[in-house]
């Protein structure tokens, strides 16, 4: 039987599941995907909470429509780091990175297209979840290597010992579930 928890954010109310990590870790799984309704009002909430900025930045894949929804209403550029090489990709930066919900090490990677989109830029990195911090501190490498400057570091939601980060800017708390 699965268990959920009641996610408050820009107004909306929804159901997480909740999943293992671990033997003794339960998260909330905040799955961005269709989710229209939520992805316009809390990119419209948080984009009033932001400094200025010239280009959007977001880690392959789940912050994309965040990303995108970010970019129609303020009208900036985004772009996405990506987790794999594409043919049209020229002389691509590459930053490894593990996250809590991905089993395996893996890399990001800005094409040199992408890579003179942010070059002196005030650069917004957007996410849809902050938890560990490690996909953050591997789009920031990609940033200073780009030689980009962070305006910010954004989320929805901030889970577990995220929330308490003076670095990065969120709408809501999300607890994690110890057994």
């Amino acid at each position: 039987m699965s268990e959920f928890y009641t996610l408050k954010i820009a107004g909306i109310e929804r159901q997480l599941e909740k999943f293992p990590v671990s033997d003794k870790l339960d998260i909330a799984a905040f799955i961005i995907f269709g989710d229209v309704e939520l992805t316009v009002k809390a990119s419209e909430e948080l984009l009033k909470k932001l400094p200025e900025f010239d280009v959007i930045l977001t880690p392959e894949a789940k912050s994309i429509p965040i990303a995108y929804e970010m970019s129609r209403q303020s009208g900036k550029p985004y772009i996405i780091a990506r987790k794999g090489v594409k043919v049209y990709m020229r002389n691509p930066l590459s930053v490894s990175v593990n996250s809590i919900t991905t089993q395996n090490e893996q890399h990001l990677y800005l094409g040199e297209t992408e890579v003179n989109m942010i070059k002196g830029k005030k650069v917004l990195i957007v996410d849809d979840v902050i938890s560990t911090g490690e996909s953050l501190t591997a789009v920031r490498s990609l940033v200073k290597a780009a030689g980009a400057i962070e305006a910010a570091a954004c989320a929805f939601l901030a889970e577990g010992d995220a929330a308490d980060r003076d670095d990065i800017i969120f709408l809501e708390k999300l607890p994690l579930f110890f057994k």
